[in-house]
């Protein structure tokens, strides 16, 4: 079975961004994590996602500035 795509995941809180990660995977996704905003941008340089989930307020970049990342650079 092929994959169903890949999925950046990034939330700072730990439990959620496991909890996420365990679950999409499950599914049968490619989960790429990260637990901060600087980390998931060079994640998505470097994998290239299909959708990223992102955690809104974090403490440096925050979902938005990733997002407006992956929106100018996707």
């Amino acid at each position: 079975m092929a994959g169903k795509g890949k999925i950046l995941v990034v939330d700072d809180d730990r439990l959620v961004l496991a909890t996420l990660v365990h679950g999409l995977s499950q599914a049968g996704y490619e989960v790429i994590d990260a637990d901060n905003g600087d980390d998931a941008i060079l994640e998505a340089r470097a994998r290239r996602p299909d959708l990223a989930l992102l955690d809104i307020r974090m403490e440096g970049k925050s979902g938005f500035d990733v997002a407006a990342y992956l929106r100018d650079n996707g």
